[in-house]
């Protein structure tokens, strides 16, 4: 393999394309998400962000062992052919299911705040003409686009102004307003809001300093952590207990409270303009899914990555019943944090093989 070639992303690549595919849609659910803890969630996003980073630890280390190779290539290595491209199997069906959940989750929104009463099939069909076109340019095309997106809608963090102002900063007292199982709840459901970070595992390979990819995912992971919770903090500020629990999106609602003489419906906008930050997620997941099939059929394909689409598309528009979907959309997250400590075993096993070869 040409490594010259393979390695493409610089620092600033890796930054930008960590934080991106992280914020996702999450961001707009999660004081939701955790108002199980009440007022006491604000502080969330940061531990959520401190898990993420000592999560990324063994992720690191297991890249640095095998510099060339992603998490697909190092599964049939450490765990043989067979039992490899099984588990690459479970692997790509969880990514197909990710991004169909995000772009359901996404155009619900848009249903609800733009599209009310309208079908979401033309949207839906550019939205992933769109995305076929961004991951045509693999993963260095992706970071770019991350790092504009990046750009374009940070922004959106001003529009927090008003809500703050007519937000009561007396509901950030008391800190530890809640019991072990609110807590565990409150976790449960609120740490997918880091989750994108572990798709280092498979665009390692494809950084040019690789020694300082600790210091670069983790500067990605703390951007978007503090980006989320100046969301979080607000809305704990802006609304009820009660609305935190039934309101699905809170952060649609603090746009709602915007006002500006020359513009209209700013949630409108906001919600549109988030497109930006589902492409980068929904981007990065299609491209780990395409090289995922690659590696399980031992060939690299373009019309692979037009058949992940056309499977996505499938999934988003197939009329299964509503709470089933919904299930499997909230159940697939859980692999997720599988994929958290799924490293730090990977290591063992490397260990253990080493140590069994030297003998």
């Amino acid at each position: 393999m040409d490594n010259t070639k393979l390695k493409v992303l610089n620092s600033y690549h890796v930054v930008f394309l960590v934080q991106n595919v992280i914020v996702g849609t999450t961001v707009l659910s999660l004081p939701n998400r955790i108002s199980a803890m009440g007022y006491s969630q604000w502080w969330m996003p940061l531990l959520f962000g401190i898990i993420a980073n000592i999560a990324l630890i063994p992720m690191i280390w297991l890249g640095l062992k095998y510099t060339d190779d992603n998490l697909f290539a190092i599964h049939e290595k450490l765990l043989g052919k067979w039992l490899g491209k099984s588990l690459n199997v479970v692997l790509l069906v969880y990514f197909i299911i990710v991004i169909a959940a995000v772009c359901a989750s996404y155009f619900q929104l848009i249903q609800v705040s733009a599209l009310i009463d309208r079908t979401i099939t033309g949207p839906l069909l550019i939205f992933l003409l769109l995305l076929v076109y961004i991951v045509s340019g693999e993963i260095k095309s992706i970071a770019r686009f991350c790092i504009m997106a990046f750009f374009l809608t940070i922004g959106s963090v001003y529009f927090l102004k008003w809500g703050f102002v007519a937000g009561d900063i007396r509901h950030m007292m008391p800190f530890f307003n809640f019991n072990k199982q609110e807590f565990y709840t409150a976790t449960k459901k609120g740490l997918l809001a880091v989750g994108g970070f572990e798709l280092i595992l498979f665009y390692f390979p494809h950084i040019i300093n690789q020694k300082k990819t600790l210091k670069h995912v983790s500067i990605g992971i703390w951007i978007s952590v503090l980006f989320t919770f100046a969301f979080t903090f607000v809305s704990v500020m802006y609304y009820s207990d009660w609305q935190l629990k039934n309101v699905l999106y809170p952060v649609l609602g603090l746009f709602k409270e915007v006002e500006l003489s020359f513009l209209e419906r700013i949630d409108v906008l906001a919600m549109t303009m988030w497109v930006f930050l589902i492409l980068s997620t929904t981007a990065a997941y299609l491209w780990v899914a395409k090289r995922g099939l690659d590696s399980i059929r031992s060939t690299s394909k373009k019309a692979h990555l037009y058949i992940l689409a056309a499977l996505v598309y499938v999934i988003v528009q197939f009329p299964f019943m509503e709470e089933f979907q919904k299930l499997l959309f909230e159940r697939v997250f859980y692999v997720m944090y599988a994929l958290f400590i799924w490293p730090a075993v990977l290591c063992i096993i490397h260990v253990l093989k080493q140590k069994k070869n030297e003998g």
